[in-house]
């Protein structure tokens, strides 16, 4: 079948080399060049850190399956493990910082590593065209960034998909400063694993004592056990038990301050409902756009996808909402046409500034600029009795008032299982609106359709009657009990009344004004609570509520914030206490969260 290693073996020649780079580490590239020497081609080189050729020489890789549509239209594709992972040379370092004034061939990263691969291969591989492009999906999003800051000349295209791009704010492994405990114990009790030396081989997978992970890592308790119970020969988990804060360890590994004077084309890809990395797109499109001249070719495509749907096969459907169409064979025809572009000088470009799903009306839109230029910033207000209206609420002294339990937190999906789900990210929120410990907020049945475009802010009041707390706050698309003739779904979940998660995401609430300088809240004392969710773009159709959720857990996707004000990863049991919150929708202290209402079609 197409795209099979029997298909690309009929199609492509395979070399196994070592790349050398400018401090004497060499790193291990396979080449995969078509057949008919006819012609040249351009490059696309994608470097890993998972394990480009696990297989052997003689094996041909099944990345190869995801490049289709790029094999079909001729080119030269490069698979890299980074330095120091699997069959490279060198010591591997997470997210290893940019060294913008490298003084000696010593000063080695990621930029410089790319250039001198690229450099090799332009120069040594038969058959190129003299064009390199660079892609890469999560981790390798993150080194394809990393190719932009003093590009090789060679290097005329890059596509940062999913880039890992600021591991404290936004990133997998922190949003806001809260820590993404599933996704970190996962990823680091296989990943993490030392290499001491180069090998083919995968290390062995954890061995879970327990397939429930609410249940598994209650249990665990305070997370400073971790380290001693499972993680002593884990390299990194240290470095993020010990930087609590955004300090210069963090700052050191964020890309977005160097991506300046950028020469290749840029095409940034994100999924809306991307569990790992939403930020990470965004944010790097945002930095490129307003940190380089207007002449830098940068664009955004955002498709209704968890993390790297769009190269897979089916793009359908994100758990139980439907698109109607395979998504992913839209995203497929974008990248061919860019690469073909820059890289071969062929056809159409014909892509706007940003592309963009609207994962509500189920189509794509065509924006001169993201966010939009025709948007308008209103406010959905918290109200008494669980209601929400653009209009600011009218009552005096009202709040809300419940009990936080930190031993007994809100789970973050309704079923129980063991790994992250990629679902999680629009599924129904029914099983989190009847537990006593989440606010409801909901608006009357929509008269009219109404989208929503861009940035989504909360803006809380808030008092407790301990010192810390974390926010979470859902931006829900809550379906018409009369619906019919949608699309069922494998867990014979009911369509009527559906509660879609749209959009999410999580505050440590230390870092409420500071991400470098935690504080505390002072008991009984009104605090204003205020931060940044991910962009949206989704439209709540007539006969469509929407909805705010918000709570204080959301577990074990993040860890447990004990409630008192002390470094959670060396907390202990007794640190963790109940706690009595309130949230404000009165005249003095309204509590809404700000979104953007797109009103026009102009500039689409």
């Amino acid at each position: 079948p197409e795209g099979s290693p029997t298909w690309s073996k009929e199609r492509l020649d395979k070399q196994e080399i070592l790349i050398p780079m400018r401090d004497g580490v060499s790193l291990f590239t396979s080449v995969y060049t078509p057949k008919d020497k006819s012609k040249d081609y351009p490059i696309l080189l994608w470097r890993t850190p998972y394990n480009s050729e696990p297989a052997g020489e003689a094996s041909y890789s099944g990345r190869l399956g995801s490049m289709v549509h790029m094999i079909n239209e001729g080119y030269i594709i490069a698979y890299q493990d980074v330095r120091g992972r699997y069959m490279s040379e060198g010591k591997f370092e997470d997210v290893r910082p940019f060294i913008p004034d490298k003084q000696s061939d010593q000063d080695i990263d990621e930029n410089s590593d790319t250039y001198d691969t690229i450099d090799f291969l332009v120069k040594n591989i038969a058959n190129n065209n003299g064009r390199v492009g660079v892609l890469g999906i999560s981790y390798p999003g993150f080194y394809s960034t990393m190719s932009l800051p003093n590009a090789h000349p060679a290097l005329k295209a890059v596509s940062p998909q999913a880039p890992v791009t600021n591991w404290f704010i936004g990133d997998d492994w922190h949003h806001n400063g809260a820590f993404f405990l599933l996704d970190a114990f996962s990823f680091y009790s296989s990943v993490g694993q030392p290499r001491p030396e180069p090998t083919r081989r995968n290390p062995p997978p954890f061995q879970w004592p327990n397939r429930d992970n609410y249940e598994f890592f209650l249990e665990i308790g305070p997370i400073k056990n971790i380290a001693e119970m499972y993680f002593d020969n884990i390299q990194f988990w240290p470095e993020l038990m010990t930087h609590p804060n955004y300090d210069d360890f963090w700052k050191a590994r964020n890309p977005l301050p160097h991506l300046t004077d950028i020469q290749p084309a840029v095409l940034t890809v994100g999924g809306w409902f991307d569990a790992e990395d939403l930020y990470g797109p965004l944010a790097t499109y945002e930095a490129i756009e307003t940190q380089n001249p207007s002449n830098t070719d940068n664009r955004i495509i955002m498709g209704p996808w968890f993390h790297g749907q769009w190269a897979g096969g089916n793009a359908e459907n994100m758990g139980n909402v439907h698109w109607g169409a395979n998504t992913s064979l839209y995203f497929k025809d974008v990248e061919r046409r860019f690469f073909n572009y820059f890289l071969k000088g062929e056809g159409e470009l014909g892509l706007a500034e940003a592309t963009m799903f609207d994962t509500g009306a189920a189509e794509w839109n065509e924006f001169e600029s993201w966010p939009p230029a025709n948007i308008e910033a209103q406010d959905l207000f918290f109200q008494p009795d669980g209601g929400l209206s653009f209009s600011a609420p009218t009552a005096t002294d009202s709040f809300d008032e419940y009990v936080a339990d930190p031993l007994r937190p809100v789970p973050y999906t309704e079923d129980v299982h063991l790994r992250r789900t990629r679902e999680y990210m629009s599924d129904d929120q029914r099983f989190a609106a009847r537990r006593p410990d989440v606010m409801v907020y909901e608006m009357e049945p929509l008269a009219e359709a109404i989208t929503l475009a861009g940035p989504v802010v909360a803006d809380l009041y808030f008092t407790t009657t301990r010192t810390g707390a974390d926010f979470v706050v859902k931006l829900i698309d809550v379906f018409p009990d009369s619906l019919s003739g949608y699309p069922s779904n494998d867990k014979n979940v009911p369509m009527q009344g559906y509660q879609m998660l749209v959009r999410a995401e999580v505050l440590r609430g230390r870092f409420r004004n500071s991400f470098e300088n935690p504080e505390p809240f002072t008991p009984g004392e009104v605090t204003r609570v205020r931060f940044e969710i991910p962009d949206v773009m989704h439209t709540f159709k007539k006969g469509h509520r929407i909805m705010i959720q918000v709570q204080n857990s959301w577990f074990p996707l993040v860890d447990s914030n004990p409630q008192t004000f002390v470094n959670i990863y060396e907390a202990d049991r007794e640190d963790f206490q109940k706690a009595t919150h309130r949230i404000y929708h009165d005249t003095d202290w309204p509590s809404s969260v700000r979104v953007h209402v797109l009103k026009s079609s102009t500039g689409r």
